[in-house]
């Protein structure tokens, strides 16, 4: 079985294509996204539903300015897997950031996409005895 990556992930046989419409515009536009829904202190999950809307705007793109499929569902699948990937990320990027920085006598930033309550010690941080 001989698997083309171009054409699984776009009807344009262009990577280029691809990375330009669906990577750094959609997933742009899905990062801010993300980024307006944690600050609108909206729950996690409402940002899928915005980044289905935001995928077949993508595909539209892809239609109208590349002359690809419109109605594809395996192309909007990858287009939304893009979208919600970068959305997501937005989403919990921004959403530590509020908890750190926000309440920050009670949070401390734990990595980028994480928060902990300061002072708190898992079992991870703590030293392992005998």
């Amino acid at each position: 079985m001989h698997i083309n990556i171009p054409e699984f992930l776009t009807a344009e046989r262009s990577l280029g294509v691809f990375f330009l419409v669906t990577v750094i515009m959609g997933g742009g536009a899905a990062w801010l996204a993300g980024r307006a829904s944690a600050l609108a202190w909206r729950p996690g999950w409402q940002v899928a539903g915005f980044m289905l809307i935001l995928s077949a705007a993508v595909r539209f793109i892809h239609f109208a300015v590349f002359d690809s499929k419109l109605l594809s569902l395996h192309y909007y699948l990858v287009d939304a897997a893009v979208c919600l990937l970068f959305g997501w990320l937005g989403f919990r990027v921004m959403r530590a950031t509020q908890m750190a920085t926000r309440y920050s006598w009670i949070n401390e930033r734990a990595g980028p996409f994480r928060w902990r309550r300061r002072g708190d010690t898992t079992s991870e941080d703590m030293p392992k005895s005998g």
